[in-house]
């Protein structure tokens, strides 16, 4: 679905926007936003101004995430803007659903002169989420069908291709976000190139860095029982994100290869396996010391060994380092994925552990709960009342306290007492 005619098409006609934009940067600018995954795909594509910078072009890419760098404030779209007379704002949301991208799609709707919306998700716009959105006057499907409308003259752009459900009902960060993210890389790329004749064979090149990355299935599998912590080498300097380094709030914050040499290389013994994933534009001569001074810890760094070491280098024709971005997603899905089947957090393609922080996240544990707990025990329990018992508990709990439904037989009239106090069902 990603090299239809029509996807193709789409891509082409929102990469000469960015192109517009980068020849007049000065009263310009490109936004992308989302929430969780999304969010962080937008902040990736943001790095694109680093090739501006080596060109010595003035950059003009900015990222807003949901909850900000620390996932704990909103932002907007009008905040990275002011003073702009063109943006290009592309909002991400695989499922049509997040009320946060919804609501600066709506903005930008509202100010054409000055905003190009896009939407990237993978749903049809028919299946756009159509619950209210508390203190709004729209929803995102109601959204969908105005950007659908400014579509049909090249006023907005809507990319959906059917990419097929996730293998976990709910996980977009998988294959929703994998096809997020060549899709902005497409789009870029092709604009910083002004070659919009390769988008295609572009979109293709992705294809290698999946066969490549799953040669590796037996070794990707071996970490999944593993308890994992990353670094990224040269840490928030190579993120350059918005807040700056994030090491004061703990040390689940501290992130860079100085931080591993210093905090956890100490304590390695030989029942622990350190990855290394680097590609060939990366320094080798550091990624020998450090695998050096791992082995000088512990002996599970031979390939020979049930603790091993092994390494994923990716030589393709295009675009290395976002191949080698590409492959890093899908070792990092495939292995918090299996771990959370492993702890229980997954029943059947469901991911049952749910933190309700906000309306998406409550209408998707009001779902778990109407499929497995008030429709098999309490079936004579009007579902209205159900949600109307827990609008009232979630705004209880919003942002403070977790809500994690494990389904069980003996659990259901648990859950049912102590999280509502009003049915008794026996």
């Amino acid at each position: 679905p990603l090299l239809s005619e029509g996807v193709v098409k789409t891509v082409m006609e929102v990469a000469k926007r960015v192109e517009i934009i980068l020849k007049g940067p000065e009263e310009g600018a490109i936004v992308l936003s989302g929430c969780g995954t999304s969010g962080r795909l937008a902040f990736l594509a943001s790095a694109f101004n680093r090739e501006l910078r080596r060109l010595d072009r003035q950059p003009v890419y900015s990222y807003v995430i949901a909850g900000g760098d620390r996932l704990v404030c909103e932002g907007g779209v009008d905040s990275v803007c002011e003073g702009k007379k063109q943006v290009l704002f592309i909002g991400i949301s695989c499922g049509l659903s997040a009320p946060f991208v919804a609501g600066q799609l709506d903005f930008c709707l509202r100010r054409p002169e000055v905003y190009t919306p896009v939407l990237i998700g993978f749903n049809p716009a028919t299946q756009a989420r159509s619950d209210p959105i508390p203190g709004c006057s729209f929803t995102f499907l109601s959204v969908v069908r105005r950007l659908q409308e400014r579509a049909e003259t090249r006023d907005a752009f809507l990319l959906n291709p059917a990419v097929g459900p996730e293998a976990v009902s709910g996980s977009s960060r998988m294959k929703g976000g994998s096809a997020t993210k060549i899709l902005l890389e497409a789009v870029l790329s092709a604009a910083h190139a002004a070659a919009f004749s390769g988008v295609l064979q572009h979109m293709r090149t992705y294809e290698e860095a999946f066969q490549r990355t799953y040669t590796h299935s037996e070794e990707i599998a071996a970490l999944v029982e593993a308890d994992i912590r990353g670094f990224i080498n040269g840490g928030y300097s190579s993120l350059n994100n918005n807040e700056g380094p994030l090491s004061d709030l703990g040390p689940e914050f501290l992130i860079s290869h100085e931080d591993f040499l210093r905090l956890v290389l100490p304590g390695l013994t030989d029942r622990d396996t350190v990855v290394l994933l680097y590609s060939d534009a990366d320094n080798l001569s550091q990624v020998v010391a450090t695998a050096r001074r791992v082995r000088e810890k512990t002996r599970g760094v031979h390939a020979d060994a049930v603790h091993q070491y092994f390494s994923l280098s990716l030589s393709l024709c295009l675009s290395l380092y976002q191949q080698w971005e590409l492959s890093t997603k899908l070792v990092l899905n495939a292995v918090s994925t299996g771990a959370h089947v492993l702890k229980g957090k997954v029943f059947r393609n469901y991911m049952v552990d749910v933190q309700v922080t906000n309306s998406k996240l409550y209408g998707r544990a009001a779902r778990l709960l109407q499929i497995w707990i008030f429709y098999s025990v309490c079936s004579l329990i009007k579902w209205t009342d159900v949600q109307n018992a827990m609008l009232s508990f979630h705004l209880l709990i919003k942002n403070r306290k977790k809500l994690s439904v494990f389904y069980s037989k003996q659990a259901e009239l648990r859950v049912l007492k102590d999280l509502f106090l009003i049915y008794d069902c026996k």
